[in-house]
């Protein structure tokens, strides 16, 4: 298997490719959304220019956010085709049911200007299992519409992803394409990450820096100085050899560029297991098992 670079992706269960690394865009506001994503293109996330049309790029936003439109801006200034560019958005809570959801879409796809979506996530199991179910059918229909390539969920947890499943297997339509968490050394939610892998569901890693607040762990910076790099970097590689898509965020130009440079190094067997730590520390809410 040939080492992984920037330009590497991974196949979805709809046939599309996503990049391996991707550029979240949670907490930061719209006013410097643009400026933030236009650096992830411009020098974070593709080796050089030269490699430009064989790379998409990866953006994650969501409507809650409320910097969908800074982000579409970012795609039109970079100048990049927007086949190039891998834009996700997610159904926000209050937008749960099909009714909902169809207009929730069409809204995004009205704010971000893009025309399509590369990925629609449903944001969290809220609403009970009506609302979800009606909310995936619209996700399928918008799918099939061509207003987004591939669908998937976020923050569900495994009863959740079963009870979609049962759904789908029974004529619901759709395939699960992406599944998104918080996941980094203290959370590394190895249950739900398996059973999506077992179904070839590409897992999406978000907060996967704990939002800073383990940087000062001496395990991170044993594993820095031996490896030469940051506990960002890390973080970042730790996930990556577990086959997820890291969505590290930053509004800093430097650790942008920073937090892409993670494929120059491969962590060693013994130090991947030191880092699933065993603690289940999530940093944001955790909505696996905060809703039936």
């Amino acid at each position: 298997m040939p080492p992984q670079t920037l330009q590497s992706t991974y196949r979805l269960n709809s046939g599309h490719e996503i990049p391996i690394l991707g550029y979240g865009v949670y907490l930061i506001p719209s006013s410097q959304t643009q400026r933030a994503a236009l650096e992830a293109f411009e020098s974070g996330y593709r080796h050089d220019t030269t490699i430009l049309t064989k790379t998409k790029k990866k953006v994650d936003s969501a409507v809650m956010y409320r910097n969908e439109k800074a982000c579409g801006r970012a795609i039109a200034a970079s100048g990049l085709d927007r086949e190039k560019v891998f834009f996700t958005t997610k159904i926000p809570p209050g937008s749960m049911g099909y009714e909902r959801t169809k207009r929730a879409v069409e809204n995004s796809l009205r704010e971000a200007d893009v025309g399509y979506f590369d990925l629609i996530l449903i944001h969290a199991p809220y609403g009970g299992k009506e609302d979800r179910l009606g909310s995936w059918r619209a996700l399928v229909e918008a799918q099939k519409a061509g207003k987004t390539k591939s669908i998937g969920v976020s923050n569900y947890g495994i009863h959740h992803l079963e009870e979609l499943e049962e759904y789908i297997r029974q004529g619901g339509g759709g395939t699960i394409d992406v599944g998104q968490y918080e996941i980094h050394p203290w959370c590394a939610r190895e249950d739900i990450v398996e059973w999506l892998q077992a179904r070839n569901v590409v897992v999406e890693a978000y907060s996967p820096l704990a939002h800073g607040s383990r940087m000062k762990e001496r395990l991170l910076s044993e594993l820095g100085t031996k490896y030469g790099k940051s506990p960002a970097q890390i973080m970042i590689r730790w996930g990556l050899q577990r086959g997820l898509v890291p969505l590290p965020k930053s509004a800093t130009p430097s650790r942008i560029r920073e937090n892409a440079e993670v494929f120059d190094f491969e962590l060693d067997e013994e130090d991947m297991k030191r880092l699933f730590t065993g603690e289940y520390s999530p940093t944001d809410w955790d909505p696996t098992l905060d809703f039936d």
